[in-house]
């Protein structure tokens, strides 16, 4: 008879069952070999007196591995190891006594894509000139916290606790649509909307919905990373468009549809990511018409639409699309907080309903409840209260930073005035090395983008978004210093 008391130990101060414990280490003997199937087990009785425990939790420990199928009862014989487990060699001593350790290479064939290594934004502690976030400390926590608290606790539990449409909350969507009418110039109803977590997803849900391996995707010569990522992940091909002081240049994009079938073409018009500049209606227009001629969609990531300031913000695109070539994709992300996970796409109801339908295998649904609770804190105007303060904030710092840079970095930092936004872009000198700089930078606790993800083939560049919205004057002033002080030293 084996020793059980001698190969099981219990740890009465773990949160873990006495009963358990013993299933599960008899389950391990078993597994190891040292318990063959068809072995008897020693009565309830005497496994209680080896281990020093209540009979009954040895009962229960049995019927536990029964239920499990390792073991098999016979009437009036006796407990054995299952005859139905596969035969299990015994470990050797050394193997036996191994510690086990968490495994991180697969025993099959498995590649990660090298395409999805790549860094990831995150808080960065200490001083930051980022790619243009905002301010969460502006955030209105308190009226947020209350609509939510109200909604968890006094809506109907049943609704908003539940499964719920992959298109997001009704009553959100119903009320978007009213937003983003007045605000934004769009023709919409509730089924040309879907609510998804960030304009993220929307990318990736519109992407695999609109794309095949092999279709061509326009893409501005400089531009958002992310976004790339996610169109290469479909297997579609890119092509880079030549970007101008006027954002994206409709001649390069008709001199593309003449040479291939263009699908997609991607455009931030609003300002246009990274440059910032804002594309006249007249361009807009003409991409408008070469979509309509060529039949391409034009995905519209307008990130960042509520920060303008010198003037009115010219309406989205999407605003004149009367031939569904368009799909609008916004966040609140960039107007409260990055951990906000909440956008939408707007779009012909036929691809919105495809693009839902996709999302149930990814996500199946946003949190129900925060959307309910986010529709009653849109309805009540809060959100335009917050953006009419962080506006007014964000244009004092891009007035203070821009200052900044040309009294400490004038002669070799090249940069316009935003007319909107919330970073400023930044072309160092030829004789700085940025990709030097970020690194050094880095060092002293700084953290500053050092231009190597905007370019479409990744050729890095001597330039950087320096964002103003998320740092106040004295943060500026000491993230100029540390700067100013390297490149002085260089």
């Amino acid at each position: 008879m084996l020793p059980f008391d001698n190969m099981i130990t219990l740890d009465q101060e773990s949160s873990t069952p006495i009963f358990q414990q013993i299933a599960f280490s008899l389950s391990q003997l078993i597994r190891e070999g040292k318990l063959a199937r068809g072995s008897r087990l020693p009565g309830s009785r005497i496994l209680a007196a080896q281990l020093g425990v209540h009979r009954k939790t040895i009962v229960a420990a049995l019927e536990e591995l029964e239920a499990q199928g390792w073991l098999e009862t016979v009437a009036s014989v006796g407990t054995f190891v299952s005859q139905k487990l596969p035969e299990i060699k015994v470990k050797s001593l050394g193997e036996a006594t191994q510690i086990k350790t968490p495994k991180a290479t697969p025993g099959y064939d498995f590649q990660a894509d090298p395409q999805l290594q790549k860094p990831l934004i995150s808080n960065h502690q200490g001083l930051r000139f980022d790619d243009g976030l905002p301010d969460v400390r502006l955030a209105p926590l308190d009226s947020l916290a209350r609509y939510y608290r109200q909604r968890l606790l006094l809506g109907q539990k049943r609704q908003s606790l539940g499964y719920a449409s992959t298109q997001g909350d009704w009553g959100l969507r119903q009320t978007l649509c009213n937003y983003l009418r007045e605000s934004r110039g769009l023709c919409l109803n509730e089924d040309n909307i879907m609510i998804t977590r960030g304009s993220i997803q929307a990318f990736h849900l519109a992407s695999n919905c609109l794309l095949k391996p092999g279709s061509v995707v326009g893409v501005g010569e400089i531009g958002y990373f992310t976004g790339r990522l996610i169109f290469a992940q479909t297997g579609a091909q890119l092509q880079g468009l030549k970007i101008d002081k006027n954002g994206l240049d409709p001649n390069a994009v008709e001199d593309l549809c003449k040479k291939m079938p263009l699908r997609m073409l991607y455009l931030t018009p609003h300002h246009h990511y990274p440059t910032t500049v804002s594309m006249p209606a007249g361009r807009r227009l003409e991409l408008l018409e070469l979509a309509r001629r060529y039949r391409f969609c034009i995905l519209e990531d307008d990130y960042d639409f509520d920060f303008h300031y010198d003037s009115n913000p010219i309406l989205p695109l999407s605003s004149e699309d009367n031939n569904g070539l368009t799909l609008y994709v916004g966040s609140f992300c960039k107007a409260i907080s990055p951990a906000l996970r909440l956008g939408y796409a707007v779009g012909p109801s036929e691809v919105i309903r495809a693009m839902s339908d996709l999302r149930r295998i990814v996500d199946r649904q946003g949190e129900q409840v925060f959307e309910a609770a986010f529709a009653d804190f849109l309805k009540a105007g809060e959100l335009r209260r917050h953006l009419k303060k962080a506006v007014k904030t964000y244009e004092k710092r891009r007035n203070t930073l821009a200052e900044m840079l040309k009294t400490e970095l004038g002669d070799c930092l090249n940069f316009e005035i935003p007319t909107g936004g919330m970073a400023i872009w930044g072309q160092f000198d030829p004789g700085i090395s940025l990709l030097d700089l970020a690194k050094k930078a880095a060092e002293q606790g700084m953290n500053i983008n050092n231009g190597s993800n905007y370019h479409w083939q990744e050729k890095p560049l001597n330039a950087a978004r320096l964002g103003f919205a998320s740092i106040n004057e004295a943060e500026m002033a000491q993230g100029i210093g540390v700067l100013s002080k390297l490149i002085k030293l260089s």
